[in-house]
């Protein structure tokens, strides 16, 4: 997940440290909030498995380059509902820091646009969890339908941050109307498939019945809020 070099660039990248502050400030709240509920341990654990997972997505999982930024199958709803905002937060931004320093430090002048537009769309993710899925409902036993409009919540928002950038940086010329037009029309593939691999890790940890009560995921997964 990366915004083009030079998209956004002198005073204007500025902003871009402003809302990855603010990112962060909230991440630090919700992983006070994890540690309250399952202690500090659990969400070490649990951040290093986001990481280790966000960083196979972004290099293992299929990733294509169109328009203004790149297609990533990044499960963020996945990694939500499994191992809870904080967690999922922490390794986003772990995730993306290390591909910058160990594989494309190029990117790292747009770490706080790229860490922001993972970032904040798993906040609205989580708004619309606490309203969307009913307090007596184990995350396991989510239908198609919340599972849909949590991803959608996820990737649309990254698709919104993207756009964003791009227009904030270059402007509403043609072409980069167009870079951005076909950048969100490939990350609608996302939206179609996320769900269904959602239900697919949850039917998963169904099956792992011995996980609940376990540090490696959220108390939520298997339990009603």
């Amino acid at each position: 997940m990366h915004i083009e070099p030079g998209l956004v660039d002198g005073a204007k990248i500025v902003l871009s440290y402003a809302t990855a502050a603010a990112a962060g400030s909230y991440t630090v709240k919700a992983a006070l909030d994890a540690v309250r509920d399952k202690g500090l341990f659990s969400l070490v654990v649990r951040s290093a498995i986001a990481t280790a997972a966000v960083f196979c997505f972004f290099h293992v999982l299929p990733h294509y380059p169109i328009g203004v930024s790149e297609v990533h199958f990044i499960l963020g709803s996945s990694l939500f509902l499994i191992l809870g905002a904080a967690p999922a937060a922490i390794g986003l931004a772990l995730a993306l820091l290390l591909q910058g320093v160990l594989f494309e430090p190029k990117d790292l002048p747009q770490y706080g646009m790229n860490v922001t537009t993972l970032l904040v769309p798993l906040f609205a993710l989580r708004f619309v969890a606490q309203r969307a899925i009913a307090a007596n409902t184990a995350y396991v036993d989510l239908t198609y339908r919340q599972a849909l409009a949590l991803s959608t919540t996820y990737q649309g928002g990254v698709i919104a941050w993207v756009a964003f950038w791009a227009f904030y940086g270059g402007g509403f010329g043609a072409e980069n109307i167009a870079s951005v037009a076909s950048f969100g029309a490939a990350y609608t593939a996302v939206v179609l498939i996320e769900p269904l691999v959602d239900l697919a890790l949850l039917a998963a940890a169904k099956a792992l019945r011995g996980l609940d009560g376990s540090p490696l995921v959220v108390a939520r997964l298997y339990r009603a809020a």
